[in-house]
């Protein structure tokens, strides 16, 4: 769930480089207790005139929250009087700052769970929705609002980053306000296990922005992308994004990426109920009791929690890792990336054979292959092969590993029919995007058509 000024403090100092690092190696968790954590943004539509959702009026998010908790039982997180999200057992429902409306889903067994959760929260939307005429589109980019037309969400931390991110890079705030995409977040056992999942999934990143490639309309023009999502992360703020190079280096574990993160410059604290600004101070300063705005004071496990949720690499390692490379899509995709990385990474030999197909690809290679998977899609190429050579590949070991998994559905069926529409995308080579640029052209560019064919 995204921190808020209401979520509750832990006041557990962080005073040392170990300090952090261990806070990072507490995820460590038998493999009977490994999860799978779902998050999917939408992005929300007025269907009569195809613009965003405001946060206020009869037809505003907040009404779909109060939708939600009067009539499925969410509880509201209040921020300075407005609803800024809901909580329910261990799922949540948060805003992004352009009312991207996000599910982050429990902590889940199997993808099974993981695809009734979704469909359950879908249909609960949908609900309240459809009376206020509203509609949810899975696209990873806006395809036809401008910036100036994003609506601006009530949430503190978000205006202290609205005013850090023209600073940093050039696209950091269409990043905020236009961009939508799918996540998932695994376990680990141990420092190595970790180490071996966050070198693999990195390394692979690229490959999973190809096969969800859902991007390439901005304001509704071509854009020369396949994901245009992707592409944007690139021109946002280099100290908090990229491939992370170091994690391939001998003796990476929790405290070289705890000393990565002590260089990543800070956004925000929570102090008394709300958010004070730091952004671009140091976090190693504010260790060391010198930041500035809080002279002496060094910073809780509360802070250090806050902090590593405002560092955006293709993967991020929290007390799990985040596989950070997916465009917003359709409801068959939410389900088919956790599939996709579960199957690669909670299986001992899909894990093996993934690390031997990626594992010889030079750094520069591997940062050039991040920039043409979103331009190129799977014609992209590194190490003499195509993405989608390579996207053959390791669907094959992702289907390996959930079979083996042998977790099934009431009818029988395992996780790996979840991997079904990313093998569509390998087998014709062809990128969601590709195909959707298509069907765009061919409607004459028909805004409304899209809309229709792409809403949830």
């Amino acid at each position: 769930m995204t921190m808020d000024a209401g979520t509750p403090i832990d006041a557990t100092p962080i005073e040392s480089l170990e300090d952090a690092a261990r806070y990072l190696e507490s995820g460590c968790k038998p493999r009977d207790q490994w999860r799978i954590g779902t998050e999917h943004e939408k992005f929300g539509y007025l269907r009569d005139a195809l613009t965003p959702v405001p946060y206020e009026g009869e037809r505003g998010i907040a009404k779909i929250f109060d939708g939600l908790v009067d009539q499925f039982g969410w509880t509201p997180v209040i921020e300075d009087g407005c609803a800024i999200g809901l909580v329910q057992n261990r799922a949540s429902i948060s805003l992004e700052p352009g009312g991207q409306f996000e599910l982050s889903g429990a902590p889940l067994k199997t993808i099974h769970e993981t695809c009734n959760e979704v469909h359950a929260h879908l249909h609960q939307v949908r609900t309240v929705a459809d009376p206020l005429d509203i509609g949810f589109l899975g696209l990873g980019m806006t395809p036809n609002w401008a910036r100036e037309e994003m609506p601006r969400m009530p949430k503190a931390r978000y205006g202290i980053m609205r005013a850090y991110m023209p600073k940093v890079g050039g696209l950091g705030l269409d990043m905020m306000h236009r961009t939508s995409t799918i996540q998932v977040n695994l376990d680990f056992e141990s420092e190595a296990d970790m180490v071996r999942k966050f070198r693999v999934s990195l390394a692979l990143q690229p490959l999973a922005t190809a096969l969800f490639a859902n991007s390439p309309l901005t304001e509704g023009e071509p854009n020369g992308y396949v994901s245009w999502r992707s592409h944007i992360w690139s021109d946002t703020d280099p100290d908090r994004t990229g491939m992370l190079g170091f994690v391939f280096e001998d003796g990476f574990g929790f405290e070289r990426y705890a000393d990565y993160m002590l260089d990543v410059p800070m956004y925000f604290l929570r102090r008394n109920g709300g958010y004070l600004d730091v952004a671009g101070k140091s976090f190693r300063k504010f260790m060391a009791g010198a930041l500035d705005a809080t002279p002496g004071e060094k910073p809780t496990l509360t802070d250090w929690k806050d902090h590593l949720s405002t560092a955006f690499p293709e993967v991020r390692l929290k007390t799990f890792l985040e596989m950070r490379g997916a465009d917003g899509g359709p409801w068959s995709r939410i389900c088919a990336l956790p599939a996709f990385w579960v199957g690669l990474l909670y299986d001992a030999a899909s894990l093996d054979g993934a690390w031997e197909l990626s594992k010889d690809w030079a750094p520069a290679a591997r940062e050039q292959l991040r920039h043409d998977a979103a331009r190129l899609g799977l014609k992209a190429e590194i190490g003499g092969r195509t993405l989608q050579e390579i996207a053959i590949d390791v669907l094959e070991l992702a289907r390996g590993g959930l079979k083996r998994r042998a977790f099934l559905d009431t009818g029988g069926s395992n996780e790996a029919g979840f991997l079904e529409p990313l093998e569509e995308v390998a087998r014709s080579g062809r990128t969601m995007a590709e195909v959707l640029l298509a069907e765009y052209e061919a409607s004459g560019r028909d805004m409304r058509a899209l809309y229709e064919a792409h809403a949830y």
